[in-house]
């Protein structure tokens, strides 16, 4: 299985190398960390997971000594990888433009919302495609702007504020219900991933 993520990193190499520079100019920019860093991480996770899509790449992966599970399951594992080299750029690139070390909230916070999407996103891109993912995702989006423009036109600002209120709690009770939360979730996700691609023929 580490050969599968391993392939996964030398095949996006170069999307690493062209990515996190531009990560690096969003924070020069003074741009919020904890949003580059989800959108950074999703962009990159999704990416990897959208150039395994095709059949035939699925029918050589299947005819090599790896079963379904490590399939899955090195994805899985991939996002952490991924997420973490996104955060640690996040990290040292705020200590040597701002000078300052990013709190450990935030960065936990960007690996919990990282978690979650993709919790949600592999299962339904293991049982259709990422493709359909996207066009949802748009759909979405549009969706968010109308609600922005014509209903609630401070949406964003009481998200900041409930994302800031939240990292700025003290309770580690709190900190350790939503963790195991949203590691359960991202547990029962990955279940959920190897049964669907288990029974997927191609």
């Amino acid at each position: 299985m580490f050969n599968l993520i391993r392939k996964d990193i030398v095949l996006h190499k170069k999307t690493l190398m062209i990515l996190l520079p531009i990560l690096l100019v969003y924070l020069l920019l003074g741009t919020s960390s904890i949003w580059v860093g989800i959108v950074f991480c999703i962009a990159i996770i999704m990416g990897v997971f959208s150039s395994d899509e095709k059949s035939t790449i699925h029918i050589l992966l299947n005819s090599l000594p790896y079963t379904r599970k490590q399939i899955v399951s090195s994805k899985y594992i991939g996002v952490f990888l991924f997420t973490f080299i996104v955060v640690f750029t996040i990290f040292i690139g705020n200590l040597m433009i701002h000078r300052e070390i990013i709190p450990w909230e935030d960065l936990l916070f960007i690996f919990g919302i990282v978690m979650v999407l993709t919790a949600l996103a592999f299962p339904f891109s293991y049982k259709f495609k990422s493709q359909y993912l996207l066009v949802a995702s748009l759909v979405l989006f549009a969706i968010y702007m109308i609600i922005v423009n014509l209903f609630i036109k401070n949406l964003n600002d009481r998200i900041r504020e409930f994302v800031q209120a939240l990292l700025n709690l003290q309770s580690h009770q709190l900190y350790l219900s939503i963790g195991f939360s949203v590691i359960a979730l991202y547990v029962c996700s990955w279940l959920l991933s190897i049964r669907i691609y288990k029974n997927k023929v191609f």
